[in-house]
């Protein structure tokens, strides 16, 4: 998910990705809820015709569910922040504070193929760095295009307060 604030009364311009996720935290323990007492009245009936261990493995089985689900979902919580404005262009990567940092009028766009699947890059001065590889492909296109967008406004700034 790409949400773009732009640049207003001398705040930077902030694209903040964030993978897509369909499923809140609510909804997810009732998940883990319904698949566990499915699995207990599955072992519940296994039990009950003579196999005494059902519900011991029913419950390691709800419990490795539930622990793999939650691990997928927090997977979720990644996100980039790129902040944009006439001196910088920064890409904070949360959790976590790893933050990089480009010149706006060096760095470029680059959109790669390979592997499948493209890869969105910032290149400056050497250096590479991929950007929202938890989006979909369509959505890496779009931030292509919204970040190029966004350099060629901030180059033409300058080139305009330049000429001044």
């Amino acid at each position: 998910m790409i949400v773009l604030r732009p640049a207003l009364g001398g705040l930077p311009c902030v694209v903040w990705l964030r993978p897509n996720r369909t499923l809140s935290r609510r909804g997810l323990r009732h998940l883990i809820l319904v698949l566990a007492a499915l699995a207990l009245i599955t072992a519940g009936l296994g039990a009950w015709q003579g196999d005494v261990f059902a519900p011991l493995f029913a419950l390691i089985e709800a419990s490795a569910v539930a622990i793999a689900l939650s691990v997928a979902w927090r997977a979720g919580d990644r996100s980039e922040r790129i902040t944009l404005d006439a001196t910088s262009l920064e890409v904070h990567t949360l959790p976590g504070r790893r933050c990089t940092r480009f010149q706006p009028y060096w760095v470029r766009v680059l959109l790669e193929s390979g592997e499948g699947r493209y890869r969105l890059l910032l290149s400056s001065h050497g250096r590479r760095l991929e950007v929202g590889a938890f989006l979909a492909d369509e959505e890496r296109a779009e931030l292509f295009r919204k970040l190029r967008a966004l350099l060629a406004d901030v180059q033409a700034e300058r080139s305009e307060g330049c000429s001044d």
